[in-house]
């Protein structure tokens, strides 16, 4: 039988006026409100409306524009010789047209994304010509048209052949008619298939609709107009991308099937139009990393593919002195030629420039050829004058956007600071250095006029992203008082100062004070907010604060020589500074996963030698079970995150599960009081690895399928569903007489072992199984440690007479009394929900996980249900937590939610270091990791008070209920 831990009474015998119901509700909605405080203080959206119009007023390049948009097309899987090593017999040039192209007659570089890599974003860029603010990622595609100017909205008629998902948000966002859409179905978009057919689609209507305009004069009229443009979407390479991954033969197939579309649409348009007046465009809208994936800021996420060729392009140069080319385009051999890169945004600059049609009024993007000292996209055949006049339109379209945001903030800003280079601009046209650049071209000063347009874009651009964080230093203090106000908060829920005194009010001078300052700082703000026009996330952001300090200092400030005792001082300064250190490593853990191993060995090693050395051999076993479960754990953040489908691991993981619940049902059902509790027990334990042997079957016929391209037999997608479903709801309705804290613990890791075999791609499982084997074995030490330290420490954290009265009772939590011990334990508490989450090989990143064994349930494009069995795969090993830590709770005779309250207190010390590590600037892997680190942390709290909320609810009616049933235990 278990150690129990002793206990008494405790000193607050008298109900709390602590409610932590209170305190998890107002921390839910302090929260979530504000994670968007992280996009109003570095994201916020670019889009304002208003602006004048300006565009190339002399004649066009080209009559009519291509672009050719490979989703999800890498740039060194394009470019390089023998891209594809490890597929047998592949070529050494992937893509010989476009190699043509680019060494015979066209002018090439990379196209550099930003964060989110994801299709809508990078096509809002190319087309729009602008970068949306990181959340519109969340947006639906075609449900949410782009609200912002865009090239297919400046031309004349553009025709669209693609993908569902990217066509309608143009067509929607522009003027009608404007825009002519062919896509096929969403249910074509299907991962197990070929998704070459998707491309070759988007070819065939592009002949269909010529071969139409032979027979209809009004099509053929309207085809012949000049500023023109064809969009082609291929999605076929993001879907292979993504069922298959870059480096496989599948993908290296359908970078060929591009190239021959490209060369076919090339001479449909030569065939129609017989001459040379089509400018060509080829990009991608994101890359793809090593997994199948993208989102993040990862390079070979944000490293695409440009080419331009046609009428009004160049043809290739010379490489200039120094070198264009670095180690990363080494491998491609073109190390002769000039690589011209671009921002992803410039590539609508360069098209509207082409075809001769207005900017995008929204457009950041800046003509590669405003730069006098760099070679460009153009022909040379614009002569000097021409460059000179596009950069000029190129400098007006964004000074115009910063003229019109400037009039906005100074309008509703009091006490407005406007930017210094750009102080004196009213008008744009007006605008000081616009007329010096008139002067300096009407002096036909070619070179000096594009310089001092390249100078004006650039402050122009200073000025917008001045304008765009012009609030910044403010939200950073609300921040920051915020979330140390929070900790202060929640600490009262420990302290309790007020279950001290006689009267929950007692004004005095002092509270007086501390009132009217709190109420004054906050309607002072609210009125500044109302005269600025300020967002309503503003007035929200200011209240937290001054809610938090003001009920802290109210009710600390009579009791503070009680609670702050001078003799306290030293020792609670060093756990402070150990808290500090403990967190700090957790934060730096985030992008160095070797610390969660360093984290394991510290509470499986170093732990161990502060215990006694007579607790540590009177319980060797579970000192070795703690220490070895420690160690295994470790191995799995070290482990690559950059992982192969491995069916002998997934299985290795399987069995594991089975050898472990086998082990463990031998332990606890002899403890089941009853034989027909007992036999009920076992037939459902018997069930249970039933599901997970056919869970094992299913997922090595489905892989065997899937890998040999035959698709996903029907059979093994109801059974896989019918099995998941079934094995997962099961331990959440199944009821039984008997149960024991441990049978019930292993009946939900059993319950949740199908998930870590179908929806595994490696070593899920056998983490799943370490993981869990860690939880028991903390639950045992900690008791083991708590028992040993004496009546007298036990007495400081023993509750009230009757522990658990009623199901998640959080009232019960406010009548622990708060000892330092209780920090390590909260702190161990993080550490384990951390590393649920790290320890399956994710990086705090948006596409740091795998689809590939998503597949085995859903083979047609879904984000929806394929988001959500991610989402259900991440939760799996917090049920497993949930239940442990409620019994740990239950163990150390702790009320329910006492230690969450600790956690609470010190949680956002993550929050707001990762907050103020938050970079818009710098490479986009940063940007859009730091945006994921905050978010995380954000979500912390909620997560560990539904932990812990949901261990107290699924273990209730095996967790003791008075101290008469603890002793008849």
């Amino acid at each position: 039988m278990a150690q129990k831990v002793p206990k008494t009474p405790s000193k607050a015998a008298n109900k709390s006026r602590y409610n932590v119901t209170h305190l998890l509700l107002v921390g839910l909605v302090f929260h979530l409100v504000y994670i968007g405080s992280v996009f109003d203080c570095y994201f916020t959206s670019p889009v304002v409306h208003g602006m004048k119009s300006y565009g190339y007023q002399s004649v066009a390049p080209a009559k009519r524009l291509v672009l050719i948009v490979g989703d999800g097309l890498r740039a060194d899987l394009l470019f390089s010789l023998n891209a594809f090593p490890d597929v047998p017999g592949s070529p050494e040039i992937v893509a010989p047209h476009l190699r043509s192209i680019v060494e015979t007659r066209g002018a090439f570089g990379i196209s550099h994304t930003r964060v989110p890599t994801e299709s809508r974003p990078g096509h809002v860029a190319i087309i729009g010509g602008m970068y949306e603010d990181v959340s519109a990622v969340t947006k639906g595609w075609k449900t949410n048209p782009v609200d912002f100017d865009s090239v297919f909205n400046q031309s004349k008629t553009t025709y669209s052949f693609g993908s569902p998902d990217i066509l309608p948000m143009f067509a929607k966002g522009a003027t009608s008619g404007k825009v002519k859409t062919w896509s096929y179905d969403e249910d074509e978009e299907d991962f197990t298939k070929d998704a070459t057919a998707l491309d070759v689609w988007v070819l065939d209507q592009m002949r269909t609709l010529f071969q139409n305009a032979t027979t209809d004069p009004a099509l053929a009229n309207d085809l012949r107009s000049d500023k023109i443009v064809f969009f082609l979407h291929l999605l076929g390479l993001d879907t292979t991308g993504h069922s298959y991954r870059p480096h496989s033969k599948e993908y290296m197939e359908n970078i060929q099937v591009v190239d021959n579309i490209v060369r076919k649409t090339e001479k449909l348009i030569s065939d129609f139009y017989q001459d040379n007046e089509t400018s060509f465009i080829f990009t991608a809208d994101h890359g793809m990393s090593v997994i199948g994936n993208h989102g993040d800021g990862h390079p070979d996420n944000t490293r695409t593919p440009l080419i331009a060729w046609g009428s009004g392009i160049r043809g290739p140069i010379p490489d200039t002195n120094p070198s264009s080319h670095d180690t990363y385009s080494s491998p491609w051999n073109l190390g002769h030629l000039f690589r011209r890169d671009v921002e992803q945004a410039d590539i609508a600059s360069l098209m509207a420039g082409l075809v001769g049609i207005n900017w995008p009024v929204n457009s950041v993007g800046v003509l590669p050829d405003v730069d006098p000292t760099r070679p460009g996209y153009l022909d040379a055949n614009l002569g000097e004058e021409g460059l000179a006049n596009a950069a000029f339109v190129n400098a007006k379209v964004i000074l115009e956007q910063y003229r019109v945001k400037d009039e906005l903030k100074k309008k509703y800003t009091l006490f407005y600071k406007p930017f210094k280079p750009l102080a004196e601009v009213s008008t744009t046209d007006d605008a000081p250095q616009i007329l010096m650049i008139d002067r300096l071209l009407s002096e036909k000063q070619w070179d000096a006029s594009r310089q001092a347009s390249s100078e004006l874009i650039e402050q122009s651009l200073e000025g917008l992203h001045y304008l765009q964080t012009y609030d910044r230093f403010m939200i950073r203090a609300f921040v920051t008082a915020a979330y140390l106000g929070w900790a202060a908060y929640s600490s009262l829920y420990i302290l309790r100062p007020l279950d001290g005194t006689s009267n929950a009010a007692n004004w005095t001078s002092t509270t007086l004070t501390i009132t009217l300052v709190n109420w004054s700082i906050l309607i002072a703000f609210w009125v500044l907010f109302a005269l600025q026009r300020s967002p309503w996330s503003f007035y929200v952001y200011i209240a937290f604060p001054c809610y938090f300090w003001h009920q802290f200092l109210l009710q600390v400030a009579p009791a503070a020589k009680s609670l702050f005792q001078p003799k306290m001082h030293a020792w609670v300064l060093l756990n402070g500074i150990v808290v500090v250190l403990a967190l700090l490593g957790m934060v730096a853990a985030y992008t160095h996963r070797s610390i969660w191993s360093i984290g394991f060995v510290m509470v499986g090693l170093i732990w161990p030698l502060f215990w006694t050395n007579q607790v540590r051999s009177k319980n060797s076993w579970k000192f070795v079970f703690w220490s070895v479960s420690c160690l295994v754990t470790a191995i799995f953040p070290l482990l690559s995150v950059d992982k192969n489908e491995s069916l002998m691991t997934i299985m290795s993981g399987g069995f594991a599960i089975l050898l472990a619940a086998s082990v463990t049902a031998w332990q606890v059902l002899p403890a089941v009081k009853g034989e027909s509790a007992r036999r009920k027990l076992s037939t459902l334990f018997f069930c249970q690895a039933a599901f997970i042997a056919i869970t094992m079957v299913i997922t090595v016929s489905s892989v065997k399928h899937l890998q040999a391209k035959k698709g996903l037999p029907l059979l093994n997608q109801s059974a896989g569903w019918i099995i998941l479903a079934i094995s997962s709801i099961l331990p959440f309705t199944f009821r039984a007489e008997g149960h024991t804290k441990y049978s019930k613990i292993l009946m939900y890791f059993l319950g949740f072992g199908p998930c870590f075999i179908i929806l595994s791609i490696s070593v899920e499982g056998l983490f799943f199984m370490s993981y869990s084997a860690v939880l028991i074995a903390w639950i045992q030490v900690e008791q083991m440690v708590r028992s040993n330290q004496g009546p007298q420490t036990s007495t400081k954290c023993a509750s009230t007479g009757t522990r658990r009265n009623t199901k998640g009772d959080f009232s019960q939590a406010v009548s622990h009394t708060f000892q330092l011990d209780d920090l390590r334990i909260a702190l161990f508490f993080l550490f384990f929900v951390q590393v649920g989450f790290f320890g399956t090989g994710n990086v705090a990143s948006i596409s740091s996980f795998y689809l590939a064994p998503v597949y085995r349930l859903i083979p047609i494009f879904n984000p929806f249900y394929m988001s959500t069995l991610l989402i259900f795969k991440i939760v799996a090993p917090y049920i497993m937590l949930s239940v442990c830590f409620a019994v740990l709770n239950d163990a150390l005779n702790l009320p329910p939610f006492s230690l969450l309250l600790v956690a609470l207190t010190i949680t956002d010390g993550m929050t707001l270091a990762f907050f103020y590590k938050v970079q818009d600037t710098g490479s986009w892997l940063e940007i859009g990791q730091s945006i994921s680190f905050f978010c995380i942390t954000s979500l912390l709290l909620l997560w560990s008070a539904g932990i812990c909320a949901a261990g107290e609810f699924l273990m209730a009616d095996v967790i003791l209920t008075s101290p008469s049933s603890r002793k008849a235990e």
